[in-house]
């Protein structure tokens, strides 16, 4: 008789993130189990604005966590920290945590005296990729470290700088709100012009004088933008409205730099539809999603509408702009016009195209408990309960044959029509209280082909310390953990139970290669 030999046996894989073996208590007094570092590290990584409260962790709290396991890492596996700190800032989308964990990665090598593994400055420079990211480095670091920054820091910056600075990243960035203006982090770390950018020196002297003499500043002669920023910045008041209203109004805004930030100042007057529909050709996708409502509230006319939503549903533009699918959300629900809800449904569906269509039966369980109604940020009215109904309503649509089932204290199935968009299958989510993982899994469960859990992973104290444990051995369980704490619901890492986390739709590559047989690893690592 066949024992291994069979039509039902799978492949031994492994993902990622992986437990010790050892158990804690969760947040909520369980038992759960403890990861290794860099599993914590990761986690955590993907899910951490930096600086914000959630649910069990104050800020301070959890960005003590956070830069505590990087300096562990740092010097312990330094290859393997500049690796996730350059994948963080890309395609994990994770501005601050980037640049808050490339400061002390830097700190803790310096203190340790290591000298193996990835280069200080290339760290530094690996996690800048936007004009104003060398200011909030350097911002970081005086403010916890002093105002000594050491050479590795200012190189790193330094070669930051030569590749992002230019005439229009000068305008929009280098503003009298920033504690360090272009002119202060140009002295600081006295970076020398791309030999391949023969503009750049004209334009760190103008910044230098911008910064400290600027009744004197000369705007370089070579560079267009800065120019004509210039031009109309010199026009009286009284004949600013007539740029506007002009035929070559947006062309002209367009060539300045001039945002819709600084419009609004420049104008000293109302962003009417006539001041929108001039600065609307020249904002990128994020600032026209921000601003349907003021669109809509402005009056701009029907064609100029039209022009807006075909831009933000373009799925070239929702994957240049590398933005969360719960931003799709936010934008729903603070723009309640009808013409916005179609094209921020296809803008939604566009970020999440790593969502798999996965065959046979799932079964796909949403925490709805209250610990996930924590807003993701202070500048957010989102929360990882939304997240999560975004992230599990997707699976469920896509898959073949899926339950969606929403837990907490209780446990109940949730609606829906393949033909339906997620944003309305949203809309029958609720509030459901405690966290109990376990009893939703052995409740919802009949015989599925997989189980997916997306949820932050605090069971309560009363409840089982393996929340999969009604799940047979042979059938896989995915944990999406979408909040980073330190302890897990279940073991992970091996045979069929795997964790994965992050805000973004990317983590979902990994299903498909463990149900084909193949290992996972790191996602920056091919």
């Amino acid at each position: 008789m066949a024992r291994f030999n069979t039509r039902t046996t799978r492949p031994r894989v492994a993902s990622p993130v992986k437990t010790t073996g050892r158990t804690a208590p969760t947040h909520q007094g369980g038992r759960g189990h403890l990861r290794d570092n860099r599993s914590e590290l990761f986690l955590l990584a993907v899910a951490n604005f930096v600086s914000q409260q959630t649910f069990y962790e104050d800020g301070e709290q959890r960005d003590e966590r956070f830069a505590e396991l990087v300096r562990v890492l740092a010097v312990g596996d330094p290859e393997w920290t500049a690796g996730l700190l350059h994948w963080l800032r890309r395609d994990g989308r994770m501005r601050t945590a980037s640049i808050v964990g490339a400061a002390e990665y830097v700190k803790a090598r310096l203190d340790a005296g290591a000298e193996d593994g990835p280069s200080n400055r290339q760290v530094v420079d690996s996690v800048l990729l936007r004009a104003d990211e060398p200011g909030e480095l350097l911002g970081y670091w005086t403010s916890r470290y002093g105002r000594a920054v050491p050479k590795p820091v200012k190189r790193g910056i330094a070669d930051a700088v030569r590749r992002l600075y230019n005439g229009r990243s000068l305008l929009k960035y280098d503003t009298a709100s920033k504690g360090y203006r272009f002119g202060d982090i140009l002295n600081l770390v006295h970076a020398s012009p791309d030999p391949q950018k023969p503009w750049q020196g004209e334009l760190f002297r103008y910044a230098l004088d911008r910064r400290h003499h600027p009744e004197t500043a000369v705007v370089p002669v070579s560079d267009r933008v800065l120019n004509a920023h210039r031009a109309l910045m010199e026009l009286p008041t009284g004949e600013r409205r007539a740029v506007v209203e002009s035929a070559d109004g947006a062309d002209r805004l367009a060539a300045a730099g001039m945002t819709w930030e600084a419009l609004a100042g420049w104008l000293q007057g109302p962003m009417d539809a006539t001041a929108w529909e001039a600065v609307i050709p020249s904002m990128g996708a994020m600032a026209l999603i921000r601003n349907l409502r003021n669109f809509d509230e402005a009056g701009v006319s029907d064609e100029v509408a039209a022009r807006v939503a075909e831009r933000i549903c373009d799925p070239a533009a929702v994957a240049a702009s590398q933005q969360f699918p719960f931003r799709y959300l936010a934008a729903y629900q603070h723009a309640p016009s009808l013409r916005w809800a179609h094209p921020l449904e296809q803008a939604l569906g566009h970020a999440l195209d790593n969502v798999p269509a996965l065959p046979g039966r799932t079964l796909v369980l949403v925490d709805r408990s209250g610990s996930m109604w924590s807003p993701l940020s202070d500048r957010s009215q989102l929360n990882r309960a939304d997240a999560a109904a975004i992230f599990g309503t997707a699976l469920a649509l896509r898959a073949a044959d899926a339950d969606l089932v929403q837990f907490g204290t209780n446990s109940a199935p949730v609606a829906y029509r393949r033909s339906e968009s997620v944003l309305k299958v949203l809309e029958r989510f609720g509030n459901l209280g405690g966290t109990n993982t376990a009893e939703a899994v052995r409740r919802h469960y009949r015989g599925h082909d997989r189980v997916l859990i997306v949820t932050d992973e605090q069971a309560s104290f009363s409840y089982a310390a393996d929340a999969t444990a009604a799940v047979p051995a042979t059938v896989p369980v995915y944990t999406w953990n979408l909040a980073g704490y330190r302890v897990g619901h279940a073991p992970s890492g091996d045979g069929m139970r795997h964790t994965f986390g992050g805000l973004s739709d990317a983590a979902f590559r990994m299903v498909p290669l463990l149900e084909a047989g193949r290992d996972a690893d790191w996602p920056w690592i091919r």
